[in-house]
């Protein structure tokens, strides 16, 4: 539509982010990439993401885990929290468990939820005490209510 490309023309992040999306849904991956390239560029964190996913899946690019991870790492930074979870894997399959679990508590903290799930793995394994998870635990559970509303409960 004629608004959204007008919104891309003027480099808004979050118009050029959606359009790399929707390229990507359509299968057309070098679009794709290139949309995703720019919003990131332009400091968009869900862009980064997009890109980790890309390099991973090579969609539009060849298939690079330095790139990938480094994609990962830049929208971690930016406060996205299934990064943070995907950066745990990498940490935790290259031995680097305390890591894994600090990427995790930072996710439960951003509340996501797939990281109660790795950080209870990570309990039973010896990973973290007791303690540290439930201090994980409530602080994902701030961080779901803050997203309540009314208005979102109602839209459900």
């Amino acid at each position: 539509d004629k608004r959204r490309m007008k919104r891309i023309e003027v480099n808004d992040p979050v118009a050029i982010y959606e359009e790399g999306v929707m390229q990507r849904q359509k299968g057309d991956y070098i679009s794709a990439f290139e949309y995703s390239k720019k919003a990131a560029g332009l400091g968009h964190v869900d862009a980064h993401a997009e890109l980790s996913q890309m390099y991973l899946d090579g969609q539009g690019v060849e298939k690079d885990e330095r790139k990938e991870i480094h994609h990962l790492e830049e929208a971690a930074i930016g406060g996205h929290p299934t990064a943070r979870c995907n950066l745990a894997y990498y940490e935790e399959r290259n031995g680097q468990y305390e890591r894994s679990v600090l990427h995790l508590i930072i996710a439960a903290n951003l509340g996501e939820d797939a990281s109660i799930k790795l950080l209870l793995k990570s309990f039973k394994g010896g990973l973290i005490d007791k303690d540290d998870l439930a201090t994980a635990l409530r602080a994902h559970q701030a961080a779901v209510e803050e997203t309540k509303s009314p208005q979102r409960e109602a839209a459900e």
